[in-house]
């Protein structure tokens, strides 16, 4: 990833304690797929999963904030070992300011990446807003930083990296 040079995103990055993200869009490639039984299947990617291990490393909390409601999103987030998994949510930022509470930390400690209308207000309230590059116009309209690599591509290995740069981190390689 190229240097961070903007000192307003740099100084939000800083603040961050929390990286949290949806699922369907960001961490996939919001393609939906069904096999001739009805089996649901979801394509993410590997790098994104070691950005959340390289957060994590550094002491950053992680969550999962999103609509689904599904075994598979609940398994994906423990091998990536998130630390919050909420599922079945409508409502994002009344559920994050409960975790928040939770945590002891604020929102402008917190940077949210979506990619749709259900994560706007979200990303309205939150220290760092950032938007998948294919996301909706109206998340990409508050957003902060808008990720070079679409999502399920490696959106949130973006994130982290920038976030980690930002606050001068350099962590070892996680423990598999």
């Amino acid at each position: 990833m190229a240097s961070v040079v903007n000192p307003s995103l740099v100084e939000r990055a800083r603040k961050i304690r929390l990286v949290a993200m949806d699922v369907d869009g960001v961490l996939t490639d919001a393609g939906m797929y069904y096999t001739e039984t009805g089996d649901e299947l979801k394509k993410f990617n590997t790098r994104d999963g070691m950005g959340v291990a390289l957060a994590r490393q550094a002491g950053l909390k992680t969550a999962i904030l999103t609509r689904e409601s599904t075994k598979l999103v609940e398994r994906r987030g423990a091998k990536m070992r998130i630390d919050h998994v909420f599922l079945g949510i409508t409502d994002k930022l009344t559920c994050m300011r409960e975790l928040l509470g939770q945590l002891g930390l604020t929102l402008d400690q917190v940077a949210y990446i979506g990619d749709d209308v259900n994560d706007y207000e979200l990303l309205c309230h939150v220290g760092l807003a950032a938007a998948v590059r294919d996301a909706s116009r109206l998340p990409k309209s508050v957003a902060h930083y808008i990720t070079e690599a679409k999502g399920g591509e490696g959106a949130v290995r973006e994130l982290c990296e920038l976030i980690l740069e930002a606050q001068h981190e350099h962590p070892p390689l996680p423990e598999a």
